[in-house]
């Protein structure tokens, strides 16, 4: 009987926490010591600390933000912009979440994905070669900036997708990273400029320093989705960053949480704490 009972009992726990309320419970219990997980997202694995925000979220639902990634393919091909055989430039991989979704989308000749921190660059390159995607991803450890050298960086300890080149917690802990401009990140890489047909940039609130250090992209007009977030930036350095933007770009989608719009960048709010944005050629 009490075999019996053992074998009920787990099987119960088995089900209860194969739901979304059973894995949210069960991830959060997760100590300290438990350093990374795998998971099967179905058509691809993914390895991540269960410790961070990012992990938790993509043990609960399978995925992190993956919809972003339908959702902008979407409008590109809405806005008949054709990206088959170009080339993706990720700024921000975190642990190549949307690197592989990407990747998964047979859409991009290569990609090439540039991550600063040490600990999401670890996961990075092993989520890349778990799912045999290491020829078609190259991957850099640096930041990408205006000159080539050595910066602060500030590491969010319970989110690591916070983590950047501006403290936003006094429990950040401050490393410094290699930082290179984006053309000599390219260039590393073995790639061409006018090959790029994408940008896709979430570096949490150096965005207009980033932007800045890839003249040539921004010149031809290249479409860029970024993170954009005048919280980070403050009142002065937004409408710097919309005129620096309005002198290449006159048209972009915004993205919020609940609806979408297309607009001139001239007009794109400078008030919102945080938003999506997609700018066209």
């Amino acid at each position: 009987m009490r075999r019996y009972l053992q074998k009920l009992r787990d099987r119960l726990a088995t089900r209860f926490f194969d739901t979304r309320t059973g894995r949210k419970l069960l991830v959060h219990g997760i100590g300290l010591r438990t350093l990374s997980m795998t998971v099967d997202c179905g058509d691809h694995v993914m390895t991540f600390s269960p410790n961070d925000y990012i992990g938790r979220k993509i043990f609960r639902k399978g995925h992190y933000d993956r919809d972003h990634v339908t959702r902008l393919l979407k409008v590109l091909e809405q806005e008949h912009i054709d990206l088959k055989g170009r080339t993706l430039l990720e700024l921000g991989g975190n642990i190549g979440t949307h690197t592989v979704y990407f990747a998964l989308e047979r859409l991009f000749e290569r990609i090439v994905t540039v991550e600063p921190d040490p600990r999401n660059f670890a996961l990075l390159t092993l989520n890349l070669r778990q799912n045999g995607l290491s020829d078609a991803v190259i991957a850099a450890n640096c930041a990408a900036g205006e000159s080539a050298g050595e910066i602060e960086f500030f590491q969010n300890q319970n989110n690591h997708g916070r983590s950047g080149l501006i403290r936003r917690s006094a429990a950040d802990v401050m490393i410094r990273v290699p930082v290179k401009p984006v053309p000599a990140i390219l260039a590393d890489a073995a790639v061409a400029e006018d090959s790029i047909g994408l940008v896709w940039a979430d570096i949490e609130g150096y965005e207009p320093v980033a932007f800045r250090s890839m003249a040539g992209l921004v010149g031809r007009r290249v479409p860029i989705y970024t993170e954009f977030t005048p919280e980070l930036y403050g009142p002065d350095a937004t409408a710097g960053f919309v005129a620096f933007l309005a002198v290449h770009y006159e048209d972009c989608w915004v993205f919020f949480d609940d609806r979408q719009m297309r607009m001139k960048v001239r007009d794109i709010p400078r008030a919102e704490r945080q938003f999506d944005l997609l700018l066209l050629p």
